[in-house]
């Protein structure tokens, strides 16, 4: 696979954060802050109002990865993440994972930008994944 890939090489989708999203992380992540579901906790916070995970956002990340780019049997070795901004229910993130390095070996492996931008154009999200390329 690493043949077809090259440095610079990127794929992106668009999430709009809905409050069944925070809840069904929340269910799965068994992270029941407040200040995710609860709009008059919420309210008493820095935030004002409530915000999502900020590892639903990696997860988004995390599917692009798996499932899109560099794709299926992808191996997720290692993620670095700096949550830059609050996200708030109704943004809408683009999610996007850029190659910044490629290693051939015996296992091919991939380092990617990962970012989660809002609709502000603001990185709310920014790190770097370490990856195995898949074999085919």
């Amino acid at each position: 696979m690493i043949k077809s890939l090259k440095i610079g090489d990127s794929y992106s989708f668009d999430k709009t954060v809905e409050a069944i999203d925070i809840e069904k992380f929340a269910e799965v992540s068994t992270d029941h802050n407040p200040v995710h579901l609860d709009e008059e906790y919420a309210k008493t916070t820095m935030f004002k109002k409530r915000i999502a995970h900020g590892m639903l956002g990696v997860s988004y990340i995390s599917s692009i990865l798996g499932t899109k780019f560099p794709g299926e049997g992808t191996i997720y070795l290692g993620q670095t993440v700096k949550f830059l901004a609050p996200v708030f229910l109704g943004d809408t993130l683009e999610v996007k994972a850029e190659i910044i390095d490629l290693k051939e070996g015996r296992n091919d492996r991939a380092t990617l930008r990962t970012t989660c931008t809002n609709q502000d154009g603001k990185i709310v999200i920014d790190g770097e994944a370490s990856v195995i390329l898949p074999k085919a």
